[in-house]
């Protein structure tokens, strides 16, 4: 329209005009053709030209109907994006496949702080331990699904597998069938390491998950949650796993300062996920009545937790390299993933009040968790292999 009038003369433009409104099928066309309406319509196009000033003067209160129009239009449009999530991003939540690094780290960290201390890998056993510590992940996956259900804490959760699969009691089963498998896996490892620590040490891990979600303790709903994640995670899988790379009849492993301060980052990373994860969960733990640390202090104070955590890692990992109680090599391998640490505070800052955003925190944290684990186990590595000078005091024999 606005191309057609900027053409207007007195001759074709009225013919265009008069062609428009035949288009549109106006009642009266007849008034077309009047010798009145060509008169009115020249004076109504002459009278715009001579009154610009008057259509740019309009009050803006006329104009603001179509952004927020179009404002409302994408917000319906997101709100039905929402609702109509497809199967297979519903899956891939449900199976939180990215989350399964929580068992993959402590094991490669602990590995690795043995090899620094033998030398001696032993592949056959890591693999058996991770596939164990898998189930015993997808144990705690399924059976918090389960248990917050029970609550009403996953009512409105899509990707909720007991929603998903419409069973209860089939999840629970699958659940403490996975626990059983892992555990056992986690038996025979230990029988064959002949070192009892790590078979206590991961028993306590275990007990750790259970009392986390598990009735009737269920300590997360008491915001207890994190303090377990720390322990079960930190000092208890990984100081667990560094002992399983030995073998009890020929050599057995010391604790030392490796393992309790390489155990005490991983448990600082792992925690800082299931902090993040409560971000976008406030408003439904509230109204169960879980009460998670994001539930007690606020979104705006638990950003400043998250920066005060991350200022507190790298603050240790430099601290610990400067005393000597972790490799240089881990300093510096570590130090590298301080980019990706001031992502996840950047992310915290900018979108911890809107709970569609925050979702993505928790797998930020994830990516962090990874790459540091990635680097100090490398650090650990190459601390040997490159034959750096490093004499760990042993605590405990």
């Amino acid at each position: 329209m606005a191309a057609m009038f900027c053409n207007l003369n007195s001759g074709s433009g009225l013919k265009k005009l008069e062609e428009y409104f035949q288009n549109q099928n106006i009642t009266g066309s007849y008034m077309v053709n009047s010798p009145s309406f060509h008169h009115n319509v020249q004076r109504h196009i002459y009278g715009i030209k001579k009154r610009p000033l008057e259509v740019k003067n309009r009050p803006l209160h006329s104009q603001a109907f179509l952004p927020n129009r179009a404002h409302d239009i994408d917000t319906s449009l997101e709100e039905e994006s929402q609702e109509e999530i497809s199967k297979a991003t519903l899956l891939w939540r449900a199976i939180k496949l990215p989350i399964y690094s929580v068992a993959l780290v402590p094991l490669t960290v602990g590995s690795a702080a043995a090899f620094l201390q033998t030398g001696l890998f032993m592949a056959n056993r890591y693999f058996v331990l991770l596939a164990s510590s898998i189930l015993i992940i997808a144990w705690l996956n399924l059976s918090n699904d389960v248990y917050d259900f029970d609550t009403g804490a996953d009512k409105n959760k899509k990707e909720s597998v007991v929603n998903m699969v419409g069973s209860r009691t089939g999840t629970i089963v699958a659940a403490y069938s996975l626990l059983a498998l892992g555990f056992l896996g986690l038996t025979q490892a230990s029988i064959e390491a002949g070192d009892m620590r790590s078979m206590l040490l991961l028993a306590s891990a275990t007990t750790c998950g259970y009392i986390y979600q598990c009735p009737p303790f269920r300590l997360s709903y008491q915001g207890l949650g994190e303090p377990l994640c720390f322990a079960a995670f930190g000092p208890f899988a990984t100081t667990a796993f560094y002992l399983l790379q030995s073998h009890g009849s020929i050599y057995s492993l010391p604790l030392n300062g490796i393992i309790l301060s390489a155990s005490l980052l991983v448990g600082f990373t792992t925690t800082l996920i299931l902090f993040c994860s409560h971000f976008h969960q406030v408003e439904g733990d509230m109204a169960v009545g879980k009460m998670s640390p994001l539930v007690r202090i606020g979104t705006k104070s638990g950003f400043g937790v998250v920066r005060v955590a991350i200022t507190t890692l790298y603050s240790l990992v430099f601290a610990l390299g400067l005393s000597k109680t972790l490799p240089l090599t881990c300093t510096i391998l570590c130090a590298l993933t301080f980019p990706l640490g001031k992502l996840v505070v950047s992310y915290v800052e900018e979108y911890h009040n809107d709970k569609v955003k925050i979702f993505m925190a928790k797998y930020y944290c994830v990516r962090l968790h990874s790459l540091f684990g990635a680097a100090l186990s490398a650090g650990l590595v190459a601390a040997r292999m490159f034959n750096v000078t490093f004499n760990p005091r042993p605590i405990f024999c």
